[in-house]
């Protein structure tokens, strides 16, 4: 569901993002409003960071070889912290630059006047369907999460990308709206000027948040405290309910990694072990679809190894 519907979302994202790129580049052409550039060329940067989001998408469905025996999965979060890079360096220290260059040299809109506030109102409406659809497939898959906290613990890159993306779109057209809406009014060019430096002043700080959280995703962030507690029930029902520790790593999104310790009787024949092993690998792989590689090591509980009772996957 959440590869689905990340794809969905990043499709309708680029989409949007493409035909509001040209108009933005056109309205500037014809107008030279600084906040229409910056504005243009954060299109720009959307655009090109959606297409790194299907790349990586399409990446990360490789199969495994001899040199990456655990796949290629982490692809998705490879480009996805491209994505915050492109954001930081195309989008806000362009529309930065553009601010300070136009506050020392500002130049009033005297020519196609309604051409940017009609552009920037139509761009509004379209940003504002993609952030409908992003929200939508988010809900899918969020449950009753916080916004915040759904950003923070999401395993699958693409919605938290596409949502932040396009809130940042909104917040910069708002941005983008005003400066030139004061620039007309006032016919001071700096007001532009100022336009353009919130929209880049936005757009690092949407940047650091995204680098940030994929360079977690990157590291190997553990399965989340509702898979952590399912698998632990899955063990137990399948006859290991002393759990000595236990560790998982997500080496994508729906590619999970789980090495487990568990306690098992002395007396209990190989045989034994052996099929209480596979029928809780079964009953996990049931209960927890994304955990694919499996490795499980029965051993006998020493008396001064505590109970592992975390739900992080840490002792």
């Amino acid at each position: 569901m959440s590869t689905e519907g990340g794809t969905k979302a990043v499709v309708a994202a680029l989409s949007a993002n493409l035909g509001i790129g040209v108009t933005k580049f056109a309205a500037w052409a014809l107008t030279g409003a600084s906040s229409m550039l910056a504005e243009a060329i954060h299109s720009v940067a959307d655009s090109g960071n959606q297409v790194l989001l299907l790349v990586g998408g399409k990446a990360a469905k490789r199969e495994a070889t001899p040199e990456h025996p655990f796949g290629f999965s982490r692809y998705r979060y490879y480009y996805a912290f491209l994505v915050a890079v492109v954001l930081f360096t195309v989008g806000g220290l362009f529309a930065l630059y553009e601010g300070w260059h136009k506050w020392h040299d500002p130049e009033p809109i005297e020519s196609w006047q309604w051409v940017p506030i009609a552009v920037l109102v139509i761009a509004i409406v379209l940003e504002g369907l993609s952030f409908r659809t992003a929200i939508r497939e988010s809900n899918k898959i969020r449950g009753n999460v916080g916004w915040g906290r759904f950003i923070r613990r999401s395993r699958s890159p693409e919605l938290p990308v596409i949502l932040l993306e396009d809130f940042g779109a909104l917040i910069g057209l708002v941005f983008a709206l005003f400066g030139v809406s004061m620039t007309l009014v006032t016919h001071d060019g700096r007001w532009d000027a100022v336009g353009s430096a919130a929209i880049g002043l936005l757009l690092v700080t949407i940047a650091i948040v995204l680098g940030s959280e994929t360079r977690e995703m990157l590291l190997g962030e553990s399965a989340t405290d509702e898979d952590l507690a399912k698998i632990r029930t899955a063990l137990a029902e399948g006859g290991y309910p002393d759990v000595i520790h236990l560790r998982t790593s997500h080496l994508g999104p729906e590619d999970i990694l789980l090495a487990v310790k568990v306690a098992a009787e002395p007396e209990a024949s190989l045989a034994e072990i052996g099929e209480r092993t596979d029928r809780a690998e079964a009953l996990v792989r049931a209960a927890v679809p994304a955990v694919r590689l499996i490795f499980i090591e029965p051993d006998v509980r020493h008396a001064e190894e505590p109970t592992d009772q975390s739900t992080s996957g840490m002792p």
